[in-house]
């Protein structure tokens, strides 16, 4: 990776708007972990977590014949909280470690995904991405979900992707049918490309079987009622992120981020003399946060992967204190951390998956206006842990931030 690549000063325009690079992430798209048992992990964020699969997708099935079924199932999932197509994946990690030889070991996430404007950034922010000297895994188009996109790797090898729209899945629950998963590209494609409309058309004309999707069926009996709805737990995941990473180089890593992938430094704390650093796409205080790896036995947190959390924003305030007592109750180990270290982030807990992931449990986030300022940390409030009142008090950004839109279920 060049030095800083933004010393050259030139700018590109992205829709119009004259920026230092030829692309702007505007959200955190989707996550994904590799898992150890999917038998176990599957139900954990479909049933406890509320999580819909939208499509299976069987890794296993490329393995060599004499390899197939010795490494557990090679069966993941697209996944999702709203109607992207995925918003969150899980991987089977022992197939996957047979199937890449350069399989890091050390990590458990295998993918943090940015969504941008248009195609026209993926396949120019490709190019621009290499120029500046960024490790690209590949790019192109894959099925299920039809988004297009670019694989760079961090500094400390976290796959990230850029994509382009995302496949959306409406009020019947279908995913695309597999008849019209018609070419994968292993490239960025020539542009302009013909439009999502022409290739569903194409089906159409093809009389592919508009039922053959994948549909999520609700696990738990509905008999929670989550804000007049009755749903199969007492809380919606309304939002995914942050991510938070451990680093063997903060400064490294924050660079990356800021540079390569132009999110912007929100804030930095030292705690305990560790320096953390976190960054935001659009107004949410942070979209991924960077942690030096020393803090990661501090914490007590699992040594088998780089990641700290991975965030699931609920409703509100009273889901969150629910999903708290129904997750303990389903015998599942909850953490509180030092607020300290989640800055723009007040009441939150953590919920420790069955690979020893930590599921950080939140209701809002602290919104960046046009100054791109925080708040003072003088002025956010002050956290016991062990106190969490009945209710809070409203902030000037409460309920601010990206909506989720569409019904709870």
């Amino acid at each position: 990776m060049a030095d800083d690549v933004r010393a050259g000063g030139k700018k590109y325009s992205v829709g119009g708007v004259m920026l230092d690079r030829p692309f702007k992430i505007r959200r955190l798209g989707h996550f994904g972990l590799d898992v150890h048992d999917m038998d176990v992990s599957l139900p954990w964020y479909t049933e406890l977590m509320g999580i819909k699969t939208s499509d299976p997708i069987d890794f296993g099935a490329r393995l060599p014949p004499e390899e197939q079924g010795k490494h557990g199932t090679g069966v993941g999932y697209f996944m999702r909280h709203g109607t992207d197509h995925h918003s969150f994946v899980l991987f089977p990690r022992r197939v996957r470690i047979q199937m890449m030889k350069h399989y890091n070991q050390k990590l458990t996430i295998n993918q943090i995904t940015w969504q941008v404007g248009s195609l026209r950034e993926v396949v120019e922010g490709s190019t621009w991405l290499r120029e500046v000297g960024v490790r690209i895994a590949r790019a192109g188009r894959d099925n299920p979900g039809s988004n297009w996109h670019v694989y760079p790797l961090d500094l400390e090898g976290h796959t990230n992707e850029i994509y382009y729209g995302i496949e959306q899945i409406g009020w019947d629950g279908l995913s695309k049918p597999k008849g019209m998963h018609r070419r994968d590209y292993h490239e960025t494609p020539s542009i302009p490309h013909r439009s999502e409309y022409a290739e569903v058309e194409e089906g159409y004309a093809d009389r592919v079987n508009l039922l053959d999707g994948h549909r999520h069926k609700e696990p738990a009996a509905e008999k929670h009622d989550v804000g007049g709805i009755l749903l199969g737990r007492p809380f919606k995941v309304v939002k995914i992120g942050p991510v938070r990473v451990f680093a063997e180089d903060v400064g490294d890593m924050t660079t990356f981020y800021r540079d390569c992938m132009g999110l912007k430094v929100t804030e930095e704390i030292v705690w305990n003399g560790h320096r953390c650093v976190f960054l935001r796409a659009n107004t949410e205080h942070h979209s991924i946060a960077i942690y030096p790896m020393a803090l990661r036995a501090e914490l007590g947190l699992s040594a088998h992967t780089t990641l700290m959390s991975f965030g699931f924003q609920v409703g509100d305030y009273s889901q969150l204190r629910a999903a708290i007592a129904f997750l303990r109750e389903k015998g599942v180990t909850i953490r509180k951390l030092p607020p300290e270290l989640f800055p723009g982030v007040d009441y939150s807990a953590f919920a420790i998956d069955p690979d020893g992931h930590a599921i950080q449990l939140y209701f809002q986030m602290e919104q960046i206006g046009w100054d791109g300022k925080p708040m003072p940390a003088s002025a956010r409030p002050k956290i016991d842990n062990d106190a969490w009142p009945e209710t809070v008090q409203a902030r000037d950004d409460s309920f601010n931030g990206e909506v989720f839109l569409g019904p709870w279920n």
